[in-house]
């Protein structure tokens, strides 16, 4: 939810969102002559940073500090919750984070044994230690 797409500097669409559960779509559509750069610059620009952020996560960390930095990113989007229900699966969190479903699976059951989270289900997942998942993800 709260999620924005779409901006382009070309009449080209260089970029697609796929949904990874019940999804509605509104598109917005400026009149000719209408100026909504006040309201529309604060959503792209929260949609660069999370892109620059993406970006670094995956060209910086190892497998665990990306899976703690997905965690607490889940977990910011969900309202700083220490029990985050995980949007999509094991396969497709490895490809958002440019991982293997086994290396994703490994590290899960890590911060299991370090005491760090606890899994409730394959989509749920118990925040124990918020400091340090937080800083693992940095």
């Amino acid at each position: 939810a709260g999620e924005t797409f779409g901006f382009e500097a070309d009449a080209t669409h260089h970029f697609f969102a796929e949904a990874i559960n019940a999804t509605g779509v509104r598109v917005f559509r400026a009149s000719a002559g209408t100026d909504m750069s006040r309201q529309l610059l604060p959503l792209a620009l929260k949609s660069l940073t999370r892109a620059q952020e993406h970006l670094l996560v995956l060209g910086r960390q190892n497998a665990i500090e990306r899976v703690a930095a997905f965690l607490v990113e889940i977990s910011e989007r969900q309202g700083e919750l220490r029990q985050v229900e995980l949007p999509m699966s094991r396969i497709d969190i490895g490809d958002y984070l440019g991982l293997t479903i086994e290396t994703v699976s490994r590290v899960f059951t890590r911060l299991k044994e370090k005491g760090v989270i606890r899994l409730l289900s394959l989509r749920s997942v118990e925040i124990l230690r918020w400091d340090t998942l937080l800083a693992m993800g940095e």
